[in-house]
């Protein structure tokens, strides 16, 4: 295995969207359940993480939806701040760093990519890449998401391990050629891939001649480019 490829969503970090909800239900005759339909099980979010319609678009979008009376500053705020982090992988990608190419690939939109980049800033820069859908304009589970990793690994398809809590992107990745398993806290989910891990609680130091070779990976890849809590009370996509 060369690449390993990791969700951000309930994998990297923790999200519920019911926070969102819970600070909107005073601007509204609606129901959380209600909004949750009418936003986040609907053609709008899709709309949003593949880059289909702007910022906002789906603010316009989900106030008029919610029949929302909140002023657009709370509405923001309020989709946005929604994760924190999962110390399982985050105490592991450290400890894959220098042995595998290491990419994030997140169905994702604006609002949320710009809270948690910097809010798991430390956790980011153990990436090689970030492929992220709002960006590419295709989300999981399409072939099209899953050729964007490839192109950024740098490797076949068959030795990119994608990892994701989602059964039916792993689904995806299998059919466009890499591996995958489905993440769940406490598991022993790499025990099956001959991962090898570097010691706990150790910086690893990339030498310069790896230094050297991800950045002529990075300008391949980029000249090849073409042009998500544990506990939730609504169900993730």
């Amino acid at each position: 295995m060369q690449t390993l490829i990791f969700d951000f969503g309930n994998v990297v970090g923790f999200f519920d969207h019911a926070l969102t909800l819970r600070r909107l239900t005073p601007y509204t005759d609606m129901s959380a359940r209600e909004m949750f339909e009418a936003v986040y099980n609907s053609e709008l979010e899709d709309a949003f993480e593949s880059g289909r319609i702007d910022v906002d678009e789906f603010l316009d979008a989900f106030r008029e939806l919610c029949r929302l009376r909140c002023d657009v500053t709370h509405l923001t705020r309020s989709v946005a701040d929604i994760f924190r982090p999962n110390p399982e992988i985050c105490g592991l990608l450290p400890r894959l760093k220098g042995r595998y190419r290491l990419l994030l690939g997140s169905n994702t939109n604006p609002l949320h990519s710009e809270q948690f980049l910097p809010q798991f800033a430390d956790e980011m820069a153990h990436f090689d890449a970030l492929i992220l859908s709002y960006e590419i304009g295709v989300r999981k589970p399409k072939e099209g998401f899953f050729k964007h990793c490839v192109r950024w690994a740098n490797c076949p398809a068959e030795e990119c391990l994608f990892i994701d809590d989602l059964p039916a992107n792993i689904e995806g990745a299998r059919a466009a050629g890499l591996q995958g398993v489905v993440y769940a806290p406490g598991t022993d989910f790499l025990k099956d891939f001959g991962i090898t891990l570097g010691p706990e609680n150790a910086e690893v130091a990339a030498t310069p001649e790896s230094d050297a070779n991800g950045a002529e990976k990075d300008e391949a890849a980029a000249n090849s480019q073409e042009g998500d809590s544990t506990t939730v009370a609504f169900p993730l996509r």
